[in-house]
């Protein structure tokens, strides 16, 4: 069952200049700084608030619009991910890879929506 809006993705030219924009000037605190598979994994939030907007680069998603490792803007938490993909692919949902794949944060896939629009949907690793 899909919980909570994990990420609201943000697509930015330099994450640093970013950063300090969105802690410094708007009083954000940053959550995650580091590389992931597809590049700086960089969050922020509003104190006490579960969702975060990823500050992620152009220049990782340059030549890879809506393509592979880039996130969509749109990031879904579920409990159970394959268990919601299994439900989801029932419901004709159209995705971009065949089955959820195991990254060192947990488990992802991206969905498609109508419009081309994607939702990527993601499983935490339990800690």
């Amino acid at each position: 069952m899909l919980t909570a809006i994990m990420y609201v993705t943000i697509y930015v030219t330099d994450q640093d200049r970013a950063l300090k924009f969105y802690t410094e000037g708007l009083g954000l605190e940053k959550r995650a700084d580091f590389s992931g598979p597809d590049g700086r994994f960089l969050t922020v939030g509003v104190p006490d608030s579960p969702v975060q907007i990823l500050l992620w680069s152009q220049a990782e998603a340059a030549g890879q619009p809506g393509g592979e490792g880039v996130p969509g803007p749109l990031i879904l938490e579920s409990d159970d991910l394959r268990k919601d993909f299994e439900i989801f692919r029932r419901r004709d949902v159209t995705f971009e890879e065949p089955e959820p794949v195991d990254y060192p944060f947990g488990v992802r896939i991206e969905a498609v929506d109508p419009d081309g629009n994607r939702v990527s949907l993601r499983q935490q690793r339990e800690r």
